[in-house]
């Protein structure tokens, strides 16, 4: 069966779509146009999928179709000329910005699935990398070769295409942020790989003189926002009706045919420019200029057929056997507005495409296939006319560059006002004058610069280290440590009290620490206990000891403090009165019998130890080694524990650093860190005084702040801190959004072509950047904000992943099933499918379909493979960062009590004002309370590597009401040769001399 597909559109689910872009109006202008599949569009997001399982249902193997009543209102509006049987391919976009290999990249992906499971697996596993709720098109910082892997793993069936492979911002071939070959952007993967997207801007003929395309089918899609725009492009096949057939067809070329094309010239990138002079410029003229646009001197866009030339490594297209034909094609709207000289949404131009329709039938008939005398017949000789030259090639081409679309035309403009009747008595050398004059330009010539077609490099990169995944001698363990830190990893026969400072390699230390134990002085690796206080601590030391030791890092006991108390009450409950079995309680429950709530933990913990002495026995029997991080934060039931669990002989170490104790409202005394070596009394204190992470005038500024601190700084550079004013909190959050944009160099076409971004990559990738604030309640206009921009970012907190809307409800019901064995994503939907039939627990926001698909996608992740009992241990003390992917490239918003232990190439700190920094809720804070701020914000400044932001605003929303805000005291320590004064209009003062691009310029 001959049938046209068009498998990349989107929802109204995604940035700047139509409204109408539902299921319901897609498949009628699918009709429409003449196509009999579909691609579903935004299958990631969890709004989305809800539809699409509420209007589909399944009807060949692969594909589905509009369930019957739906099916009978699309078809009622179209003519009946166009009716025809449509089909849904699950498909979505995604867009992945990371960096690699020295790079910032930015690649666009179509996903395709064979059924909506393998879609909710997918959405499962990105929702663990980023937010799919806020754009159809989600934007993930995640590697391309690793959203591969997630798409095949979801299903056998489910592959991926790269997305308009050319274009120079967005595409894994493009001269801005992409690669030389799509094997260098897959990698390992690259053979799963087998189609291509052209885009606009490309055609086939241009796509062929690059030999390692030969492989690949060559897709064209419409890429639409809005059910008009469907069916712009497509691919041509030839298969039974059948998803799996339409993939073979892909993949082996057998019932591949080809593409309907647009003419390559009406793309927005396909020659050279510089929109803002209204430069266009062909490939020879670029380099002819040095790259640079002639009126302003600043690089032009280069285009893509400039891309092409400088990857091909032939001259003329080559041929493969599964080819295909291309035919080029202009809308039908386009052609009557040029027809009847008005524009392309008039009443004019509808009707006549409606009158056509109803005669003729869908629109790639009458452009491709209706016999012309049809065509003078229903649309006048004039449009006969015009889809004679279409037909036959003879077109006006107005190239696209910059982000602008070109033009093609099927007259010249004196032809259109002498339509009356001169039009086509012109004499015969004045036609054939015009026609040679707007034919082609022959794009095939030789000149363009040649480069290897695959362009990977299989080494590192200069500057860079190759580094081995472990180091094979044990000798070498302590290499590379410095001076201080080697003293803390090889100190032994007593207590040990590590002071380490920002960014001095604490984590580094400890690491290297257990590392020689177990490598050099023969410790038995089970007899190591090494304590964290948080999940993603624990594993980075994990990480990394697996790094050092291997296998024997497995048997290394590394934990959270909470963790450790969970597991010491599971063994022994009755001890202090729970039932076998009892709950955790997530921080916004009631108190219920038989359950406890996660601070209660080491309390009890120690009740345990005190009161079972076999359970002590058995407990400080096991570690000869323990080893505590962040001990300046821990509180007297957490060192009594502590103490319980160290008998005579274990040997102790604490590692942490006084000013930076932060933690005194829950209950944390830095008194216990300072009191150590009075209560263990041969205490040896190794101070960690060298900050490799953050540039000079980052360390002064904060040591400045601290009143001055022994602290030496070894990383270069050192752009000035700079302190911003912002009129309001909104104009503050637009601000940062606006600093990100341009850092990264644009992340959107929206903010390329909107100018927001300057276009002058600075190679920054979204990890790079943090948010911090004192309290979540600064956070709203900046979340805001964000989402409005796409920038994908991560709200980190330490909320309970069991607080979070629809995920108890769920677990409640997934505990009422009979479910043996591993868990499987399967049994969490039965389990919400339940809940949703029989109306159990949980609020109506709990029931919203869209609710529970997100509470699906955060619990998959943490079920799979688990038995109920170890699913159930895990989600008592989890939260939604346990959930999330570490490959995951994200902006982190984070309080400033959560960015602790993290660092950032960019830093900003929002909130430095009086009341919030130090925080204070009536009255002046006591001075206890404003040293722990102090610390706080010595803290957050310390997160930075290369930049660092200190914000204010002068009127905020805080506690109920607009208030005018005071800086805060902290920012009068900071002396001013460290700073650069900004405000949201301007500077405030002239700015330093030198090449610093400034951040809100």
């Amino acid at each position: 069966m001959r049938y046209l597909a068009d498998l990349h559109i989107h929802s109204h689910f995604s940035r700047a779509t139509s409204p109408q872009a539902d299921l319901l109006h897609l498949a009628a202008s699918g009709m429409r146009k003449g196509l009999t599949v579909l691609g579903t569009g935004d299958c990631i997001h969890p709004g989305w999928r809800v539809a699409m399982r509420s209007d589909l249902v399944r009807a060949e193997p692969g594909l589905y179709r509009l369930r019957p009543d739906l099916e009978a209102a699309a078809e009622a509006l179209v003519p009946p000329a166009c009716r025809r049987p449509l089909r849904f391919l699950v498909t979505g976009e995604v867009s992945t910005i990371y960096r690699w290999d020295g790079r910032t990249r930015k690649v666009h992906h179509v996903l395709h699935a064979l059924d909506l499971d393998a879609a909710d697996r997918m959405a499962a596993a990105l929702a663990r990398i980023g937010n799919i709720t806020s754009d159809g098109r989600p934007i993930l910082g995640l590697d391309s070769r690793d959203l591969l892997e997630i798409v095949l793993e979801s299903d056998p069936g489910s592959f991926l295409v790269p997305a308009h492979a050319w274009t120079p911002w967005f595409s894994v071939l493009g001269s801005k942020s992409g690669f030389d070959s799509v094997d260098a952007c897959y990698r390992d993967l690259a053979s799963h790989v087998f189609a291509l997207e052209t885009g606009l801007s490309s055609d086939p003929e241009m796509n062929r003189r690059v030999s390692g395309l030969d492989r690949f089918r060559l897709v064209s899609s419409s890429d639409a926002h809005s059910p008009g725009k469907v069916g712009r492009e497509a691919v041509a096949l030839d298969t039974p009706m059948d998803g799996f057939a339409l993939r073979a067809a892909l993949e082996t070329g057998r019932g591949y045919l080809g593409t309907v094309e647009f003419f390559p010239e009406e793309g927005k990138y396909h020659l050279d420019g510089h929109r803002a002079c209204g430069v266009r410029l062909e490939p020879a003229e670029t380099r002819a200029l040095g790259g640079l646009c002639p009126v302003c001197g600043k690089p032009v866009t280069e285009g893509v057929l400039h891309r092409v030339e400088d990857l091909a490594d032939r001259t003329v297209a080559g041929r493969p056997p599964t080819a295909g034909f291309a035919s080029s094609h202009v809308p039908l709207p386009e052609v009557l507005s040029e027809v009847h000289g008005s524009g392309e949404g008039s009443l004019a131009v509808e009707a006549a495409r409606a009158h056509l329709l109803a005669t003729l039938g869908p629109e790639f008939h009458v452009l491709e296939e209706a016999p012309l005398e049809d065509v003078s017949r229903e649309g006048g000789s004039l449009l006969a006319e015009a889809v004679r030259r279409l037909r036959a090639g003879q077109v006006i081409r107005e190239a696209g560059y910059d982000g602008a679309y070109g033009r093609i035309r099927l007259f010249e403009e004196d032809e259109i006002r002498a339509r009356a009747g001169l039009l086509f008595d012109l004499p015969a050398p004045v036609r054939e004058a015009r026609r040679a004059r707007t034919k082609r330009k022959d794009r095939s010539a030789p000149g363009g610069a040649l480069s290897d077609p695959q362009g990977g490099r299989d080494g590192p990169t200069p500057g860079q280290v190759a580094v081995p995944h472990r180091q094979t001698r044990l000798g070498s363990i302590l290499d590379g440590l410095d001076p201080e830190q080697r003293q803390a990893a090889e100190a032994t026969g007593g207590p040990l009290l590590v002071v380490a400072g920002p960014g001095s390699g604490k984590t580094r230390a400890l690491v290297h620490r257990l590392a020689f134990l177990v490598g050099e002085r023969g410790v038995p690796a089970e007899r190591c206990l090494a304590v964290t206080f948080t999940r993603r601590a624990a594993a980075e030391v994990a990480d990394r000891l697996d790094g050092l030791l291997g296998p024997a890092s497995g048997r290394v006991r590394i934990c959270t403090l909470h963790a450790l108390a969970l597991e010491i009450l599971r063994d022994r409950p009755a001890t202090v009165g729970l039932p076998d079995g009892f709950r955790v309680l997530g921080g916004s429950e009631p108190q219920a019998e038989g359950a406890v709530t996660l601070d209660a933990l080491p309390g009890l913990a120690v009740r345990v130890l005190e009161e079972d002495a076999s359970a002590r026995a058995d407990w400080s029997a096991r570690f000869d080694h323990v080893l505590v991080d962040e001990y300046q934060d821990i509180d007297p039931d957490q060192e009594r524990l502590l103490d319980l669990l160290v008998r005579p002989g274990t040997e102790l170490c604490a590692i942490g650093d006084p000013d930076q104790a932060i933690y005194g409202f829950r209950g944390a005394d830095v008194g216990l860190f300072q009191a150590f070596p009075d209560r263990r009394p041969g205490t040896r204190i190794v101070r960690l005084t060298r900050n490799y992470r953050s540039a000079r005038s980052i360390v002064e500024a904060a040591s400045a702040v601290m009143g001055g601190r022994d602290a030496v700084p070894l990383a270069p550079g050192g752009l000035p801190v700079v302190l911003h004013e912002a009129p309001t909190d909104r104009a503050e959050a637009e601000a940062v959004v606006h600093a990100i944009e341009r850092l990264v160099g644009g992340h959107t076409f929206f903010s390329l072509d909107s100018g927001r971004s300057g276009q002058e990559s600075q190679d920054h990738a979204f990890g790079d950047f943090a948010v911090l604030y004192r309290v979540d309640a600064l956070a709203g206009p900046l979340v805001e904000a964000l989402g409005r921009s796409g920038i994908p970012f991560r709200r980190r907190s330490h909320e309970p992943l069991l607080d979070r809307p629809g995920v108890r409800a769920v677990v409640e019901a997934l505990c009422s099933l009979e479910v043996h064995g591993p868990l499987r994503v399967e049994d969490l939907k039965t389990a919400a499918e339940r809940m949703n039939r029989t109306r159990q627990r949980g609020s109506g926001a709990s029931r919203d379909p869209v609710v529970l698909q997100e509470a699906l996608d955060l619990l998959a992740p943490l079920a799979e493979g688990r038995n109920l009992e170890a699913f159930l241990s895990v989600l008592a003390t989890a939260t939604p960062q346990d959930a999330w992917d570490p490959r995951a490239d994200v902006v982190s918003l984070l309080t400033l009590h959560a960015a602790k232990g993290l660092e950032f190439r960019v830093v900003f700190v929002l909130g430095c004002e009086e009341q919030i920094l130090p925080f204070s809720f009536a009255g002046p804070p006591e001075a206890d309370a404003v040293d722990e701020e102090r610390r706080l914000l010595y803290v957050g400044m310390t997160r930075a590597r290369e930049r660092l932001v200190l914000s204010r605003a002068a009127t905020r929303a805080w506690r109920g009401r607009v208030r005018d805000m005071a800086p805060s005291r902290f920012l009068h320590a900071i002396p001013e040769r460290l700073v650069e004064r900004v405000a949201v209009g301007g500077p405030l003062r002239p700015r330093p001399s030198g090449k610093q691009i400034s951040l809100f310029g």
